[in-house]
């Protein structure tokens, strides 16, 4: 194997050494151990910071090599090898071990409802200053690229912020007017009790309005605070914005010029198709060895009910079932009923398991105290896999409240809102 200039199609080789060569292959193959891993890890930084790709020796010496670039998963921390194809570049070998290569996934890919999402643990931080790992062959080597659903750390630090602000909830009445305004006034609240590393509180570090990317203030508070910065944690600061729009690597935010971020904004789909905006979009700014100074390196693009509500949703299904679901409350109100709707974000422990509702709403009785609750399941999707899913976690739900699915159809013929006075008030 040999490292080569980035472009140069093999030309200008520099010989690997087989010890390292070999380590990288077992490694790769699932064979190595630590020493192999931190001996590949090696490799791909170097040809990384050198701007190199790595060819791929398993055609001979003679034959224009097989190329792949070293490429960073940074949601994962783990670098792995892209192979470069198409354009006339030669394809590795069959037995190559190198022939199948792992993907970096773009988007949450029909997130598996059975599978947990805990609240993330430690500072409110994604960059690391050294990611020590490196991935190796998928398990399942199929002929096409493996994507696999994960939730990355950035998703679950946005939802954490608005959970702790109360975003992801609806209360009628409610103790305050909600807007585009005081939504990010609830949210940078809740950042100045959280820590992006010790001693650097978020709300020092967080924008919520992309002018201050644009005059560049957000990268002047940055290298202001980077020169105190705690060693040990990468210097990074956040932005938080309204978005109608996300394509690739742009984010079309309200109020500024299309932002580009070094890596594609990942945000969820279903079934592969992405879900329609608005969003609420973080970036994190930092620096890694291919940027140049600071610079925006990942986002994440949660779509939520509307600029009024940041309460997120999973899915156009689910905003037209959260849009029906405020209207009963206001029918809750007139028949003398205070309720709440919670979008749960991180798992809800019962008896039975770990669940995440779609949505629980919650009433209290003005006459007499009473309080009912139930849970709201938007079916959305008629897939097994799904159906599947739902098996195992409905009767976990049951344990919180009783569970009301709903369907397409259902929901424009009216039933959610029938089904829901009848539990709640009824009786």
């Amino acid at each position: 194997m040999w490292l080569v200039d980035r472009g140069g199609r093999g030309h200008g080789r520099i010989p690997i050494n087989p010890i390292v060569r070999d380590a990288l292959v077992r490694w790769y193959t699932g064979d190595g151990n630590h020493h192999d891993e931190e001996t590949g890890v090696v490799l791909v930084q170097q040809a990384r910071l050198g701007e190199r790709w790595i060819a791929c020796d398993c055609l001979g010496p003679g034959a224009a090599p097989p190329l792949m670039t070293p490429a960073y998963l940074s949601e994962a921390e783990t670098f792995y090898l892209r192979r470069l194809t198409g354009n006339g570049r030669p394809e590795h070998r069959l037995d190559c071990p190198f022939f199948h290569e792992q993907s970096a996934p773009d988007q949450i890919t029909n997130r598996d409802p059975t599978s947990p999402v805990d609240r993330p643990d430690g500072y409110f931080s994604v960059l690391h200053s050294a990611p020590v790992r490196l991935s190796q062959q998928p398990e399942e080597s199929g002929g096409g690229r493996e994507r696999h659903a994960y939730v990355p750390r950035l998703a679950r630090l946005l939802w954490r912020l608005l959970d702790l602000s109360g975003r992801n909830r609806a209360g009628l009445p409610d103790n305050c007017e909600r807007g585009i305004a005081n939504e990010f006034a609830a949210i940078q609240a809740i950042a100045e009790r959280l820590e992006v590393a010790p001693g650097i509180e978020l709300a020092r570090t967080l924008w919520t309005h992309g002018s201050a990317f644009q005059r560049k203030r957000v990268y002047a508070g940055l290298r202001a605070l980077a020169t105190t910065w705690p060693s040990g944690h990468a210097p990074q600061a956040f932005l938080l914005l309204f978005a109608h729009e996300v394509q690739g690597h742009t984010v079309h935010a309200a109020g500024c010029d299309p932002i580009k971020v070094a890596t594609r904004v990942q945000h969820p789909s279903v079934h592969g198709a992405a879900i329609a905006g608005p969003y609420l979009v973080l970036i994190v700014i930092g620096e890694l060895p291919q940027a140049k100074g600071y610079a925006p390196l990942r986002a994440y693009a949660q779509p939520v009910y509307s600029g009024q509500r940041f309460i997120p949703v999973d899915s156009e299904f689910e905003r037209s079932t959260l849009r029906d679901l405020l209207r009963i409350q206001h029918r809750l109100h007139e028949r003398g009923h205070d309720s709440s709707i919670l979008k749960p974000l991180f798992d809800i422990q019962t008896p039975a398991g770990n669940c995440r509702p779609d949505f629980i709403i919650e009433t209290c009785s003005r006459a007499t105290g009473e309080s009912r609750a139930a849970v709201v399941e938007s079916m959305g999707f008629d897939v097994e896999s799904y159906h599947d899913a739902k098996a195992i976690t409905h009767p976990r739900m049951a344990h919180i409240a009783p569970v009301v699915e709903i369907t397409a159809q259902q929901l424009r013929d009216g039933h959610l809102q029938h089904r829901l006075l009848n539990l709640l008030v009824s009786g």
